[in-house]
């Protein structure tokens, strides 16, 4: 018995450096991305920032896309950037046809995109819109959680009701939508979610506490999730998550590291973010996180002390950062409120 557990540690062992070895390559050699063509994508808070782009990436590889968002206007606004998308695509593939004397194979599906609105913090809303999705689209192979907000509070002075629509949406909403779609995925073994997260998942700074617990809780729950499809042998259903660094889409406005140590750390475009997350998704990679320095303050967060990380938080001007960005949404409130007479 005894050996039997020696022997499977070893080919255990071997099964590691093995893994290692394969994703080193694949850091230098880029894989070849996989076709999404035809296939029906789901993206929850579409209307803008992230989201928006997603749209418009998933839209360039022929998907067809599903936009969820609790604003009509701005979901809508992304739905004509996404049919401006199509229309040059198939535009271009009539020049090229016409071209080679029509030899070129004009593609047999037309990806279309549909509008929802959703407020994903209201399983109800969920669960009635992913049926309505089936009836009306057909069943979905691509989920994004992309839907995210934030308080913009300190904690004592945060209300309640703030604090749990934090978690609702950033968090609990990513149970709702996969429990809405995973079924089938599980069922057909052919899906793919990706979970849209944070670095402020991975480590926190002062000041944001309800939006790092809600990313910290969407990044567990994504982990435990796909060790449950990996128990479960579906090797066709792929998962994905999404780390990102501060990114300029005004979501954190104002925020500040210090500023000799900014040029080398500036807030991502967010153009960039989502190329990388596109890379990262079309080739069924595990995790992504931008920029790659990342992965070592993750890993540093993990080794090192809490004091030595307070420190190294201290000379990055990490520790203070959300600051600026929590009196400029005060100022905003206060000057709302005089406005209103209140």
């Amino acid at each position: 018995m005894m050996m039997n557990i020696v022997v499977e540690f070893f080919v255990v062992m071997l099964k590691v450096l093995w893994a290692i070895v394969m994703a080193g390559l694949k850091w230098l050699i880029r894989p070849k991305e996989k076709s999404v063509a035809g296939q029906v994508c789901v993206i929850t808070g579409a209307g803008g920032g992230l989201g928006r782009l997603f749209a418009k990436e998933f839209a360039r590889r022929r998907a067809t896309l599903v936009l969820w968002d609790i604003n009509s206007h701005s979901n809508e606004e992304t739905a004509e950037m996404v049919r401006q998308i199509y229309r040059e695509h198939d535009d271009n593939s009539m020049t090229k046809e016409g071209a080679v004397g029509g030899v070129e194979e004009v593609p047999p599906f037309q990806p279309q995109v549909y509008t929802y609105v959703v407020d994903v913090g209201k399983r109800e809303s969920v669960y009635s819109t992913a049926e309505k999705v089936r009836r009306e689209v057909g069943e979905v192979e691509l989920l994004i959680n992309n839907a995210g907000v934030v308080s913009g509070h300190h904690l004592l002075e945060c209300p309640d009701e703030l604090i749990e629509r934090t978690m609702v949406v950033n968090c609990h909403a990513h149970f709702w939508t996969t429990k809405a779609f995973l079924p089938k995925m599980l069922e057909m073994n052919h899906g793919h979610i990706v979970t849209v997260a944070s670095s402020l998942g991975l480590f926190s700074t002062a000041g944001v506490e309800d939006y790092c617990a809600s990313k910290f809780g969407a990044i567990g729950f994504h982990e435990s999730l796909s060790h449950e499809i990996k128990a479960s042998e579906k090797d066709g259903i792929k998962m994905t998550l999404v780390c990102p660094y501060l990114v300029d889409t005004g979501m954190f406005r104002g925020c500040r590291i210090r500023k000799e140590i900014e040029p080398f750390l500036p807030p991502l475009r967010p153009e960039f973010c989502v190329k990388q997350a596109m890379r990262a998704i079309l080739t069924d990679q595990p995790m992504i996180c931008t920029p790659r320095i990342v992965y070592m303050v993750n890993f540093m967060k993990s080794i090192l002390p809490f004091e030595a990380i307070v420190c190294m938080y201290r000379f990055l001007g990490a520790d203070k950062c959300m600051y600026p960005f929590l009196a400029q949404r005060k100022e905003a409130m206060n000057n709302n409120e005089a406005k209103n007479g209140i």
